[in-house]
């Protein structure tokens, strides 16, 4: 299935048109925290900056990549959920959302939703799923969670349990800017069985290396929040968390090779949660 507005060719180019290269973006300095060649200068200058600051912030990307990873393997294989719905999905970087789901199920559903112009440039990416199953791109801000969810709706069926997926996104947007109406409203309209992945950045594990960097991010013009962990839980609230709870990124359930308890840990959390 194409996208809602990827799927022609006048739209790629309307996007590369629209691409601000004056400002960094979030989800090109994090292409580039990940190795990745679709950014600029200006968001290599201050990922170069936030690395100066605090070394590891690649050493983070990459654990929430690999976080997003094994929720969603873990949600498709323990809840049997089919659908996602990934707000925030940022440039595709293998592999991503709908080939780990559909790896497991060919069937899976997903629906990804940026306003980046630079992610609607490449999203064609994200839409080479499986005969079986259905991907589909939405053009959109997460701060417009009803259109989200009217459009979503053409690719997801809503009646049914859908697994949302909130990867690093909401640390770009503070709670008097709405982030927990985004979540409440989100989370209101999916079926019972349907479940909540997030993750977000807090300081503390590393109050002062965080602070550097939400200072760099805000000279930059980007908005950045840090949360406590009593504070991640709100996010959760009247959702059943999986096991190991809200922690770390390091510490939820690392896989084969990964260090988990004794590594560093990571200065976001994660966690996933089944709505009754």
């Amino acid at each position: 299935m194409t996208g809602t507005e990827s799927g022609t060719e006048s739209g790629t180019q309307s996007a590369v048109s629209r691409i601000d290269t004056s400002r960094p973006h979030p989800a090109r300095v994090y292409d580039w925290f990940l190795g990745g060649k679709d950014n600029y200068p200006v968001d290599e200058e201050l990922g170069r900056r936030i690395t100066a600051m605090q070394g590891d912030a690649p050493r983070h990307a990459r654990a929430n990549r690999r976080f997003m990873q094994r929720a969603t393997r873990a949600v498709v294989e323990e809840t049997g959920i089919r659908q996602f719905l990934d707000i925030g999905s940022g440039i595709p970087t293998e592999p991503n959302l709908h080939q780990i789901a559909q790896s497991v199920v060919p069937d899976a559903r997903v629906v990804y939703v940026d306003n980046d112009p630079i992610v609607l440039a490449h999203a064609q990416a994200l839409l080479r799923g499986t005969p079986e199953g259905a991907t589909d791109y939405v053009q959109a801000d997460a701060r417009e969670p009803e259109r989200i969810l009217e459009q979503a709706a053409s690719v997801l069926d809503l009646d049914r349990p859908v697994a949302l997926s909130l990867i690093a996104l909401l640390h770009f947007i503070a709670d008097d800017d709405g982030a927990h109406r985004l979540v409440d409203t989100l989370v209101g309209a999916l079926a019972p069985g349907s479940c909540l992945v997030l993750s977000a950045m807090t300081a503390d594990f590393e109050p002062e290396n965080v602070r550097r960097g939400i200072a760099a991010y805000n000279a930059s013009g980007v908005t950045l929040v840090a949360r406590s962990h009593a504070e991640m839980g709100r996010l959760f609230k009247g959702l059943e968390l999986l096991e190991p709870g809200i922690v770390s990124l390091s510490d939820w359930r690392p896989g084969a090779g990964e260090l988990g308890a004794n590594e560093i840990p990571v200065s976001l959390y994660g966690a996933v949660g089944l709505k009754p």
